[in-house]
């Protein structure tokens, strides 16, 4: 184990909406963190960042790596720029938290694993979510059997079409409902299910015009036979929930992936004697995010769990986009 450091020197390499909304303010609020830096291509972007948060503005991504007084980055990239980032990143001695995904393929998210162990650095993938205390409520009720034993699940997340030019829609910047929201549900059946998961079936609707896919949905199985129906899109009404049905009963999440740190979660279980409604206390996710990857950095510990946690993800929807049968069928109104 490494020892414990005061406070971990956090750089930010790009000013995307969600840094700015959510991740640098959570950055700044733990009290083991300090922002030091936010680098942008645009010297005008970099010193607005930094003016509103109070911390150094640089000019280009590489500048912001060759600091010494920075031992840490997040990086909020488009996706298909987060190999690259990430890459040099660690190679320039800074521990990595990068939005999900990790990268845009298993072969790329391999080799950074490779690179954080063999230089000894925490990587972490930014699925919020799973740091919400709403899940760990939801699994100790499983656990004490509140809708008997699990037999499946069903989780989505889906959002409403996004104004043309959207980096969603973007295949050369990792666009796509697989690499993006599909990653929610998928991370989800892999925390509530047991042991590892496999793919029976998929379906991806391509759009051949923007040469990404528009949304989907696949069927995955556990090792004792649960099954895990996920479903996602980029231009559908807005789902974001999941739920477990057991041999008991049924548990429902809504705003599963995406709750504000002011919400109150209510998980319903519906049973045949009844419906039970409990609700729990806000948390806020991004702040759980900062936590763990502050741990991961500063004491060690952990480093190697979560790493392999981003490749298992990688594969796993390498694994749907192999399986999937493709239809094409472009956006309304296109």
């Amino acid at each position: 184990m490494t020892r414990e450091k005061a406070v971990l020197r956090v750089g930010v390499i790009g000013c995307a909406d969600i840094a700015r909304r959510r991740a640098i303010p959570a950055l700044r609020a733990d009290p083991r963190v300090r922002l030091v830096a936010v680098a942008s291509r645009s010297e005008a972007k970099a010193r607005e960042f930094a003016a509103e948060f109070g911390c150094a503005a640089v000019t280009g991504y590489a500048d912001l790596l060759a600091r010494p007084d920075i031992d840490a980055v997040y990086v909020p990239l488009p996706s298909g720029l987060h190999d690259e980032w990430a890459g040099k990143a660690l190679r320039a001695g800074k521990h990595v938290l990068a939005e999900k995904p990790l990268t845009t393929g298993a072969a790329a998210t391999e080799r950074l694993v490779a690179t954080a162990r063999d230089r000894g650095l925490a990587l972490m993938e930014n699925f919020m979510f799973v740091h919400h205390a709403q899940h760990r409520e939801v699994l100790g009720l499983v656990a004490d059997g509140a809708i008997g034993e699990v037999r499946a699940l069903h989780a989505a997340f889906t959002i409403p079409r996004r104004p043309d030019g959207d980096i969603r829609y973007q295949a050369d910047l990792g666009g796509g409902a697989l690499l993006d929201v599909a990653g929610y549900p998928i991370r989800a059946a892999r925390l509530l299910l047991r042991g590892p998961l496999s793919v029976t079936g998929a379906v991806l609707r391509h759009d051949p015009a923007l040469g990404v896919d528009m949304g989907g949905a696949a069927l995955l199985r556990s090792a004792d036979g649960v099954t895990a129906h996920l479903t996602f899109g980029l231009e559908n009404a807005y789902r974001c929930f999941y739920e477990l049905w057991g041999t008991e009963g049924t548990l429902r999440l809504d705003r599963a992936f995406t709750p504000p740190a002011d919400h109150k979660p209510l998980i319903r279980i519906e049973r045949a004697d009844g419906v039970q409604e409990i609700t729990l206390a806000p948390d806020d996710q991004f702040a759980g995010s900062v936590r763990r990857f502050a741990d991961l950095a500063l004491s060690g510990e952990g480093r190697a769990r979560w790493a392999q946690d981003a490749l298992r993800q990688a594969e796993l929807v390498e694994e749907i986009r192999r399986s999937a049968t493709v239809v094409t069928g472009g956006r309304r109104g296109a």
